[in-house]
């Protein structure tokens, strides 16, 4: 008899795995279940950044929404002037969002100032675009714009993200909050920048390609290309390579690249900026004006004014 009971016993815990293996099944699937839902929701790594072999930079199409804090307001008879806030990566940027007073969405441009310029320095720029008919965010930039090659060198050689990346970064997350906002016309996206707002703009039209053109106004490329027989170190290359406007050249077309330069420019003479043109492909534009010297100047805002209407056209 003794057997037969060890029999049951066996048999009853043979019964009671199926059960067991049916729970672990369950939990299996819903955990999968839920993993497939959040890849496909929430974007995953939004902000990891790549370096190709060929120097190009890269960030993720879906970067996602943006958390945007409303500082301030201040309105005008034929404005909204917002002062907001929003994070990209280790850092809280701050912009002016001016909106012209409209009943239907309107297209917009990132305004990205030279080194040393604050948010406020762009409003001169934005309260011209406003008048035209455009809103625009001017962005407060890391270190104002200013760079240091040489520390972002090091920090490339380490594997770590260059600060010039994370304003490149900057810039495609101020193109996110206007995409979101209800009135701003998404698919009407343009970016301009002065100076070293320049060359981070034309990166930043590169990496999105659903950004309508680019404008850069007293800037250049550095012409690593010319230089690249002098440099042995394949690290170093790419590095220069990924910050160099002209390496992205190829990647705007399509979209329109315009640039406008003062004859009379000491910082960024006109011979750098007409060589980075003679580089980039059509449909492109460049105006030469004699107001001014370095930066936005009143002989540039007739041509500002075409090529606005060209690229939202």
């Amino acid at each position: 008899m003794k057997p037969r009971k060890s029999l049951k016993k066996r048999e009853q815990r043979t019964e009671s795995r199926p059960a067991h293996i049916s729970m672990i099944i369950y939990a299996v699937a819903v955990i999968f279940f839920i993993l497939v839902a959040a890849y496909f929701i929430f974007p995953s790594n939004s902000d990891i950044w790549n370096v190709s072999s060929d120097g190009i930079l890269s960030y993720p199409e879906n970067r996602g929404k943006v958390d945007v804090a409303l500082l301030k307001t201040e309105s005008g008879s034929k404005y909204t002037l917002e002062t907001i806030s929003f994070p990209s990566k280790d850092y809280i940027v701050e912009g002016l969002f001016r909106i012209p007073s409209s009943e239907k969405k309107v297209p917009a441009v990132v305004i990205l100032p030279g080194a040393t310029v604050s948010k406020e320095g762009t409003q001169t720029l934005a309260e011209i675009l406003s008048g035209m008919g455009y809103a625009s965010l001017g962005l407060e930039q890391r270190n104002q714009g200013g760079v240091d090659m040489d520390y972002d060198l090091k920090l490339f050689s380490k594997g770590r993200e260059p600060i010039e990346h994370m304003m490149v970064f900057d810039a495609l997350r101020a193109v996110d909050v206007l995409r979101q906002d209800p009135r701003i016309d998404a698919k009407k996206i343009a970016v301009i920048g002065e100076s070293n707002g320049g060359r981070f703009a034309i990166l930043a039209a590169a990496l999105d390609r659903d950004i309508r053109g680019v404008i850069g106004i007293s800037t250049s490329g550095y012409d690593i290309e010319s230089q690249s027989v002098n440099i042995r170190n394949e690290t170093i290359l790419r590095f220069y390579r990924s910050i160099d406007p002209d390496t992205y050249l190829k990647s705007i077309p399509p979209r329109r690249f315009v640039m406008i330069h003062s004859v009379n420019d000491s910082i960024i003479p006109i011979d750098l900026a007409e060589n980075t043109f003679r580089k980039a492909k059509e449909p492109k534009k460049f105006y030469n004006v004699t107001t001014g010297t370095h930066g936005f100047s009143g002989g540039m805002k007739e041509p500002l004014e075409i090529e606005m209407r060209l690229m939202f056209q």
